[in-house]
């Protein structure tokens, strides 16, 4: 049975009803903070998304908003941090709050644990928004040094970090706790997959907590003389393209686990998602100096070294498209598709969580497709300052993840509420006008930015150097802003609507967990084993980043006094 947007049961559960309530209650609980806090953060970020888009039309809006908003700036700096890294964050760990313990079919093994981390993400949060709302750190979501926040900031990052490092923990607790009840027995596909996502995320932000706590701060408080753009820029890619992974890397538990059962069919092959997981935990760390192929410090060798790298990881996203293409096939012919093609029809299309999920799977495609130009040395120096890159951006982390989130939603919230999904038309709605509209916005900014050079981070609506043919790909992108703007409005139409106003379940909503096609198949240690893959990633983390970390920090030359632009 599939996930229904009327609430209706799906998968099955050790337990129901008002004992599985019971047994989760914390957990549950935790889950619903996690996503309110994400979903009020990504309606913030949406709105002055909306504002930013009118501008590069020629609508400016921000004038009239001050001193609420000052600048342009200001508000690309609290649209980048909210739906990049606030949204984004919080979702995530209330998520896996949700898969490991049901997944593993047990509660957090300490809740004060999970309870600290969301305590401490949230104080992080109300920190850095105090100086984004107050207009002293407009820095950008990549805070590149010497542009220089209030301390608060940085301070509130890191704590965002921390308490999601330490919802981690919590997970880590449990599974330990389940291993030891569970000697010898593979761990569920959902469970290890979200696990090793966590792991991900604690590696690769090592970069960005070592350039907060050991060269920004200092230099706030005047500790240090100045800073050093190049090692603080390193430092940020370090976590800054790994970044991406753990944003994409939920989509994937989705997409692996969840929607093959409710389209009615199973994984296409356990071991092979498997391995797609530690691939990803092996590869996605050592690649950042592709973000850094005009920076004159970096050798060349080393970012063909990274260059290879990231080719590299685009290796485990094509299996994916072949392996989660044939979970979906397997249950369109279970619902009766014939031919070739014929099962795409059969698909549950009005169902929208599967829905809006399958479709961030089309959107991505073209994502990962624009992402490998921009591994591409020579296409990366032509797009990499160009309007090119935000379309490239919205078709991952605003249309593989946000959308999949959504879809995710769409049955999470009716589970965590107990209340039936308020309209299964308007959440339709939402997930299709989310395709045309990021269609049109990524296109639009894709051809601007290669074929007119339409710089990025900037006001387009206002540069005096704007030509008249950038103006159908403005106007494309315009209209995608509009149809984006209706479907964010529907999206939180509906979940307000469910919280608020909907009916009452009869019966508990259920996680959907998919079962795998190839259950019987023998799964090889190697693939149930952390040792090889964790020594695996920090071996070409050493190799990858090593020496040239050790260079920059040798010779680093801390003169550059960080400054405040606006």
């Amino acid at each position: 049975m599939s996930v229904g947007t009327l609430g209706q049961p799906v998968g099955l559960a050790p337990q129901t009803g008002a004992s599985a309530r019971a047994k989760y209650v914390v957990e549950d609980r935790l889950t619903a903070g996690y996503i309110g806090i994400g979903m009020t953060a990504l309606a913030v970020g949406i709105l002055i998304g909306i504002l930013q888009g009118l501008e590069h039309a020629g609508f400016n809006f921000y004038p009239m908003l001050a001193p609420a908003l000052k600048s342009y700036y200001q508000g690309l700096t609290i649209h980048g941090v909210l739906n990049a890294l606030v949204w984004t964050t919080f979702f995530i760990v209330g998520f896996f709050t949700m898969t490991v313990t049901r997944s593993l079919e047990r509660p957090l093994r300490y809740p004060a644990v999970g309870i600290a981390g969301f305590v401490v993400m949230t104080l992080g949060l109300i920190l850095t928004a105090i100086p984004l709302l107050g207009d002293t750190a407009t820095v950008l979501y990549t805070f590149y040094p010497p542009l220089m926040a209030d301390a608060k900031f940085y301070i509130g990052l890191t704590l965002v970090v921390v308490g999601s490092w330490i919802g981690g923990w919590s997970f880590y607790f449990t599974y330990w706790a389940w291993k030891k009840d569970n000697p010898g027995v593979k761990t569920p596909f959902i469970a290890l997959s979200s696990l090793i996502t966590m792991v991900l995320w604690q590696i690769c932000t090592i970069g960005v907590a070592a350039e907060i706590l050991f060269l920004l701060l200092p230099a706030v408080f005047n500790w240090i003389p100045g800073v050093d753009p190049l090692l603080g820029r390193t430092l940020f890619w370090f976590t800054g393209h790994p970044l991406v992974y753990f944003w994409l890397l939920p989509a994937y538990v989705s997409w692996y686990g969840m929607v093959p059962k409710q389209a009615g069919g199973k994984i296409f092959s356990e071991n092979l998602a498997r391995l797609v997981f530690w691939l990803f935990l092996l590869l996605s760390t050592p690649l950042g100096f592709h973000h850094q192929y005009t920076d004159p410090g970096i050798p060349a060798a080393w970012k063909f070294i990274h260059a290879v790298l990231t080719f590299g990881v685009a290796f485990p996203s094509l299996l994916t498209a072949f392996t989660v293409a044939a979970s979906l096939e397997t249950g369109g012919r279970a619902r009766g598709g014939k031919g070739w093609f014929g099962w795409i029809r059969k698909l549950p299309w009005g169902d929208p969580s599967f829905t809006a999920q399958n479709f961030a799977m089309i959107l991505f495609a073209f994502g990962g497709i624009s992402g490998i130009t921009n591994a591409s040395y020579n296409m990366n120096l032509a797009v990499h300052n160009t309007t090119w890159i935000p379309g490239h951006f919205h078709l991952t982390v605003g249309s593989a993840t946000t959308l999949t989130f959504f879809g995710i939603a769409y049955w999470l919230v009716p589970k965590l509420s107990g209340r039936r999904l308020f309209s299964r038309r308007l959440a339709l709605g939402q997930a299709w006008t989310w395709l045309f509209g990021m269609i049109l916005f990524g296109n639009g900014f894709h051809l601007l930015g290669l074929h007119f050079g339409a710089p990025r981070r900037t006001m387009l609506g206002s540069t005096p150097y704007a030509d008249a043919a950038w103006n159908p790909m403005i106007m494309e992108m315009l209209f995608g802003v509009f149809l984006l703007t209706i479907s964010a409005i529907l999206f939180f139409v509906v979940m307000l609507g469910t919280v608020l106003a909907s009916r009452k379940l009869r019966e508990p909503v259920e996680m959907p967990v998919a079962e795998a096609l190839d259950a019987d198949a023998h799964t090889p240690d190697w693939l149930n084993n952390w040792k090889p893959w964790l020594d695996g990633a920090f071996a070409l983390i050493l190799v990858g980043y090593g020496p040239m970390l050790f260079q920059l920090i040798r010779d680093m030359e801390l003169i550059w006094p960080m400054l405040r632009v606006w």
